[in-house]
């Protein structure tokens, strides 16, 4: 592939990750929920909170090969990862279309599972929620508005995830998500130094600058924290200073999964159970002013509004 290196791209497609368009730069990987889904076997904390339908979810990126950050928590191998976009890019349509194909046929093994729902199974070969959130950072992508309208067009909901360090592109998107996402992962700049690890200067700066742009969306706006037991659980009133300044409407406290690459930085004792994500979001709701309004134990997740 001209745009990802081949040795990442074979791992990852092992992992359950295919590629599409002629760059290499996109790719899908069906979520574990959207197969449970099917099967009646639960959903997506997303379709509990905000009426997404699990099996009609399409997890994609536009932009896998490039993210500013190394994240310890991050299930990917990060080696061949870029901080800046080089090289061409696939058009919008082009990415859409290969991005449903691609989960067609991922699914297509449930079209003779007995136990699958009939009807789910026919409704997810055609998505209609697009997760731009799976790896890379989605901002680095030279046309995000254009992929916005182009999945808007085709009448797809988008739930798009920012790590924030790209506020001069955020400022700029001209068509809203449906849902915007930035993620909080530090409540200040040393915590953030150690658990994000940003490859570009000024990143904490940044991440601010993307807080501060957030009231002027229009969309669902969402802080996400990844709950990371031993590095990032502290200091709620720092985080509620952060929150503030962002005014979302949702904050979404998840717990670090101990899966993928991530098992090579981090411990299975940083993932914190989940009434350790309950205690953190009370701390975290009675800092900011917010409520807890949903939880899913199964994900390990505490929505604050």
């Amino acid at each position: 592939m001209a745009m990802y290196l081949e040795e990442s791209q074979r791992k990852m497609e092992r992992m359950g990750y295919r590629f599409v368009g002629e760059h290499g730069h996109s790719a899908v990987k069906t979520c574990l929920w959207t197969k449970k889904s099917i099967v009646n076997e639960g959903v997506c904390y997303k379709e509990k909170f905000y009426g997404i339908r699990s099996h009609r979810c399409l997890q994609m990126s536009p932009s896998v090969p490039f993210c500013q950050q190394k994240c310890l928590f991050c299930w990917r191998d990060l080696s061949s990862t870029g901080t800046a976009w080089e090289g061409p890019h696939d058009e919008p349509a082009d990415i859409i279309d290969g991005a449903i194909e691609a989960q067609r046929k991922l699914l297509c093994g449930y079209l003779g599972n007995e136990r699958a729902d009939k009807i789910k199974v026919m409704e997810s070969q055609d998505p209609t929620n697009a997760a731009i959130s799976l790896a890379g950072e989605p901002m680095l992508y030279p046309d995000m508005d254009g992929l916005l309208r182009e999945f808007h067009r085709r009448n797809f909901t988008t739930f798009l995830v920012t790590n924030g360090l790209a506020p001069m592109n955020l400022e700029k998107l001209s068509e809203e998500p449906t849902q915007l996402y930035i993620s909080l992962d530090a409540p200040d700049r040393d915590t953030y130094k150690e658990l994000c690890r940003p490859q570009i200067p000024g990143a904490w700066d940044l991440l601010n600058s993307s807080l501060e742009l957030m009231p002027s969306f229009s969309c669902r706006k969402v802080l996400r924290i990844t709950a990371v037991r031993h590095i990032n659980m502290k200091d709620p009133e720092g985080f509620a200073r952060m929150i503030e300044r962002a005014r979302p409407d949702f904050v979404e406290v998840k717990a670090y999964m101990y899966i993928g690459y991530s098992r090579r930085r981090l411990d299975i004792e940083n993932m914190p159970l989940f009434y350790e994500v309950h205690e953190f979001a009370e701390e975290l709701a009675a800092a900011s002013g917010m409520e807890i309004v949903d939880e899913s134990r199964e994900s390990r997740v505490v929505l604050l509004a």
